[in-house]
């Protein structure tokens, strides 16, 4: 079996601790995610890049997709992007806006590049959370966005992670302890909830991807 390559892209939550780790993976769900898959498919030869960059919105994404994913050709590549859509509306409301319909349109684009190109396996990621608070205006926005990965999911037979709603279902339980260090970056157990839900969506996509000979 020829080695197996798993691409993660994303935002600063995907990035978190590259800068600081050799292998170029960080301290972060995708660390998570990549010494689980060690430990269960030892036998495997499989490598994990993770292409995450701090305050990528999805437009970043389009214009950095050639480069790091399609030139890249990996049989998996995860997306986790929309906090930082939601997220400038709010810190920078008189920067260019990506609204719902634009970050649709341009998701299913990349989509649609990756299907026409490497072909690759796909994972979407629901956007986490802005504030750990249900009712705060950066969830409430947020909700078209995952609505949109929803559906992009359906339509495209990828893996969906629910980490939104598994976020929310986490904070409505109150009991004191966070999952994130200001609203946003992940501490180690919003990482580890993170982790266990990619894990947990994505099973049967990894499985046929590592069985496959």
């Amino acid at each position: 079996m020829g080695k197996k390559r798993l691409l993660f892209i994303g935002d600063s939550i995907t990035e978190w601790g590259i800068q600081d780790d050799p292998e170029r993976i960080g301290v972060n769900y995708v660390r998570l995610i990549h010494d689980y898959l060690r430990i269960t498919y030892s036998d495997r030869n499989f490598e994990i890049i993770n292409k995450g960059i701090g305050g990528n919105r999805i437009v970043d994404l389009a214009a950095r997709w050639e480069e790091d994913v399609l030139q890249l050709s990996p049989d998996l590549i995860s997306i986790s992007i929309g906090i930082n859509d939601v997220w400038r509306q709010l810190d920078q409301p008189n920067i260019e806006q990506v609204f719902p319909k634009h970050f649709a349109a341009i998701y299913e684009q990349l989509i649609e590049r990756v299907k026409d190109g490497c072909g690759s396996k796909i994972v979407l990621m629901e956007p986490t959370i802005i504030e750990e608070d249900e009712q705060s205006s950066g969830n409430q926005k947020l909700k078209e966005y995952v609505e949109i990965v929803r559906r992009l999911g359906d339509k495209y037979d990828a893996s969906i992670v629910p980490t939104h709603q598994v976020f929310l279902d986490y904070i409505q339980k109150r009991n004191g302890y966070h999952l994130t260090i200001d609203g946003v970056h992940m501490n180690a157990r919003g990482n580890l909830l993170m982790a266990k839900t990619w894990l947990e969506s994505a099973k049967s996509t990894c499985s046929a991807l590592f069985i496959a000979r």
